[in-house]
C-alpha cells in the first residue's frame, strides 16, 4: 500500500495499491478539495496545473 499527502493542500490523504493508483487518487482528491474551497470562497491556492513535480518517498 502507498500513501500520498500534501503540505500544500490541507486534508489531502490518498491510499492505493500501486504508486500510479495512489497518484491518480491523490489527483482526484486534490481536485475535489480545491473545488470545494473555491465554492465556499476559502481557497488560498491557485488552480493546479495538469502536470507537476512531486517528491516520491518509498520505504521498504
Amino acid at each position: 500500500m502507498y500513501l500520498a499527502t500534501s503540505d500544500e493542500i490541507q486534508g489531502l490523504v490518498a491510499q492505493g495499491r500501486t504508486i500510479q493508483e495512489t497518484i491518480e487518487i491523490a489527483r482526484d482528491v486534490a481536485r475535489k478539495l480545491l473545488e470545494a474551497a473555491a465554492d465556499t470562497g476559502t481557497s488560498r491556492l491557485v488552480p493546479a496545473r495538469d502536470t507537476f513535480d512531486y517528491p516520491l518517498i518509498v520505504a521498504t
